[in-house]
């Protein structure tokens, strides 16, 4: 740890105050810094800060919207190395021991000429390059718990650690989807379990993926290969949530077997080379965004169906409306936590979050299925998607955060 997350004089004033230091709340803490300039005093409470982030084998999808905001911050040109851009994409549908995998949808992966619609990202890569941004630009790293917090119209005061009190203007909830600030601050959401688990690893394998994702549907869920640096590719794969767990039991040859099984052999061999980590999926929609002196960013105000790859893409949206909406008001001299800011921050996202719940959660009621008559139709459905260039490349620019009213960090325009 750094001295920022070890010093014994610990913070008992800020201006902003982020509870949580995942991608989200570090991203969150450096656009503010953006926006706002060095002598606003921003706190990241997290007793994470204390682990390694190596630890963490997943890898995120970065959309390009939210590739311009990183590169803003300053942290994309360091992530170079560990990024893979998605160069093409291809969507089959079968059942699992079909032989034929007939291709119905194909995207190419540009937003812009030169500029691919996503990059795939290790998420330890990120999370060290953000961390370090951080230290760098000043902000207060202290790897202790937020405990509780009360606000009133003027502050919010929080508890953390053993025994500190903390006082700030405003504090951001980015403490992921069991968000317990969420749960102090009342406020509540509309959920669901899908029965479903993803399981995720890399995998390493013999021919070149040459930036190609595939995304091949089966009727327990998306199996997704999302191409990694080198001959690696990262690994999504959904399953009914006793199979998941039931398939990462297997001893190591019969896993290889339904591996291989699902993975296909257009890349020759192929083999794990992190452990198979489970993560049983949900949906999740805080029914606000925002309370007094408080806003939730990230998985604490919304989780999705990850069929999309768009969960982390949806928080740095919501770190790019709600920066931009504080700095706005900072600028003007007005009182950057108020309700109106606030409520600013919440009609940006609210309807955009909705829409694309309503989208994952459809496509994987329609795809994660056993329906011969489903199947058809959604064949049909893709097969003329695939013949409509004009609307595939909207459907592009959708996922790459790159419609509707965006933020300008988004379009990679400083604060």
């Amino acid at each position: 740890m750094t001295p920022t997350e070890t010093s014994a004089i610990l913070p008992d004033q800020a201006d902003i105050a982020i509870a949580g230091a995942g991608l989200a709340g570090l991203s969150l803490a450096l656009a503010l810094r953006d926006g706002l300039g060095s002598d606003v005093r921003i706190v990241v409470l997290d007793p994470g800060l204390a682990r390694d982030p190596a630890g963490d084998a997943r890898a995120s999808a970065i959309a390009a919207g939210a590739r311009r905001l990183l590169s803003v911050l300053g942290v994309w040109d360091g992530l170079a190395d560990a990024a893979e851009p998605i160069r093409s994409m291809i969507v089959t549908d079968s059942r699992t021991r079909d032989v034929a995998r007939p291709v119905f949808l194909t995207f190419d992966g540009d937003v812009e000429p030169g500029e691919p619609f996503a990059y795939m990202v290790p998420n330890a890569a990120l999370q060290g390059a953000l961390a370090d941004a951080a230290r760098r630009a000043g902000i207060v790293l202290v790897a202790e718990p937020v405990h509780g917090f009360t606000t009133n119209p003027a502050v919010a005061d929080i508890a953390y650690g053993a025994g500190g009190r903390l006082r700030a203007s405003l504090l951001v909830a980015c403490d992921g989807a069991r968000s317990r600030l969420r749960e102090m601050a009342g406020i509540q959401t509309v959920s669901w379990a899908y029965g479903q688990s993803a399981i995720t690893f890399t995998v390493e394998h013999e021919r070149p993926h040459e930036g190609r994702a595939d995304e091949h549907f089966l009727p327990a869920g998306p199996f997704a290969t999302l191409p990694l640096p080198g001959n690696r590719c990262s690994i999504v794969w959904t399953e009914r949530a006793a199979d998941a767990a039931r398939i990462v039991g297997l001893p190591d040859i019969l896993f290889q077997e339904e591996l291989e099984q699902r993975f296909g052999h257009g890349y020759g061999w192929v083999r794990p080379v992190t452990r198979p980590q489970v993560y049983p999926l949900g949906f999740a929609m805080a029914r606000s965004f925002v309370a007094e002196r408080f806003a939730l960013v990230g998985d604490a105000a919304h989780v999705i169906h990850p069929i999309a790859g768009q969960g982390l893409n949806m928080g740095l949206r919501d770190v790019a409306a709600l920066a931009e909406s504080i700095t706005d008001a900072a600028r003007l001299g007005l009182d950057f936590a108020s309700p109106s800011v606030l409520e600013r921050y919440q009609r940006w996202r609210r309807f955009d979050t909705l829409a694309m719940g309503v989208a994952t959660d459809g496509l994987n009621r329609l795809f994660s299925n056993r329906s011969d008559a489903l199947r058809l139709m959604r064949d049909v459905g893709l097969g003329l998607v695939d013949r409509l260039p004009r609307l595939k490349g909207l459907f592009i620019k959708d996922a790459a955060g790159l419609t509707g009213a965006v933020p300008k960090l988004l379009r990679g325009e400083a604060l």
